[in-house]
């Protein structure tokens, strides 16, 4: 489960996505998984698969208990995994059965999971104090690339592409001369690392923050940090990344305004989209299969502590020694 991110947590969605009374399947790193909301409104997710029969959980409904019932046999779990009810079968020994459960959270105006089995993780995400202001508009908009999501991420924390990419946008009046020197300068920090660039020795205008491991924030000048677009490459599976883009805005907060910002975010990330695509492999390999110059230093640092913390890792699924047997090998000969 979660092959090759393990044991991390991602945004996978907008808040206001997840409505009480309703299941929203996701895969996540190639594991099928369901949220839904308790009673009390909290987030909630289970691995997208009875412990019964194995069916998709997310084909059964909300009961009125507020735990998900599964579509073939009517057995209910709540968000921690408990079985709360088994049809037919009063005298079932429920503290025996139960789904897999993964931990989830809701900050900053997006539901966030932790790659990994059981209700609860062992830190919360690393978010940008900036992103939990009072007073702040989140919007998101979603594409999937046909891409494995490390080259996405990588583009994300890419300065040089900028005025060949994005000229028409982001990357308007930036002129990348025959003998114009780009500087990248990046600082680790416990999240991840924070960037900016200098042109011919001056400091430019914004600054990006990477957040561990698949998280940027940009911050636009404008004063008093009033606009950060966060980018999420959230892994689907090997070959897909859905690309979460979510803007969070201090000024122009009217919901009428949504549209506007969100074209712009999508504009954006289309023009990167084919160019990504293209690349190959799909996922990026190691430094010394490619070659690199010193402006990629912040892309190489991102590259090597893939290779080194995430890669090849997963979570293996427990194995039930409590199940109890319902055939008897004489019944089975």
């Amino acid at each position: 489960m979660f092959e090759g991110f393990a044991k991390v947590w991602t945004p996978v969605t907008l808040a206001a996505r997840l409505r009480r009374g309703q299941l929203l399947p996701f895969e996540l790193a190639g594991t099928k998984i369901v949220l839904f909301r308790d009673p009390d409104g909290s987030p909630r997710g289970l691995v997208d698969q009875c412990p019964h029969r194995g069916v998709a959980l997310s084909l059964g409904k909300i009961a009125a208990d507020g735990c998900i019932e599964c579509p073939f046999h009517g057995w209910r779990f709540d968000g921690t995994g408990k079985t709360c009810a088994v049809p037919w079968n009063p005298d079932a020994k429920l503290e025996k059965l139960g789904a897999q459960p993964v931990p989830v959270l809701e900050r900053a105006g997006l539901i966030w999971v932790y790659t990994d089995l059981g209700t609860t993780a062992p830190h919360e995400p690393e978010i940008s104090d900036l992103l939990l202001r009072e007073g702040t508009r989140v919007t998101t908009v979603e594409i999937d690339w046909k891409t494995h999501w490390t080259r996405a991420m990588e583009n994300m924390l890419d300065w040089p592409h900028l005025p060949f990419v994005h000229a028409k946008t982001i990357g308007r009046g930036m002129l990348a001369g025959p003998k114009a020197r780009m500087d990248v300068h990046w600082e680790a920090t416990p999240w991840g690392a924070r960037s900016s660039i200098t042109i011919d020795d001056k400091p430019q205008e914004g600054s990006l923050d990477f957040r561990w491991p698949n998280m940027m924030n940009l911050f636009i000048p404008i004063p008093e940090n009033k606009l950060v677009l966060m980018s999420v490459c959230v892994p689907i599976n090997a070959s897909t990344t859905r690309m979460l883009l979510v803007n969070y805005r201090r000024f122009m907060t009217s919901p009428l305004l949504d549209v506007f910002f969100d074209r712009m975010n999508r504009r954006i990330a289309t023009e990167d989209q084919a160019i990504v695509e293209s690349s190959k492999p799909p996922e990026i390999p190691l430094a010394r299969e490619e070659q690199s110059v010193r402006t990629d230093a912040l892309t190489l640092a991102f590259r090597k502590r893939y290779y080194n913390e995430l890669r090849g890792s997963s979570v293996q699924t427990p194995a039930r020694k409590d199940v109890l047997a319902v055939i008897q090998p004489s019944a089975a000969q």
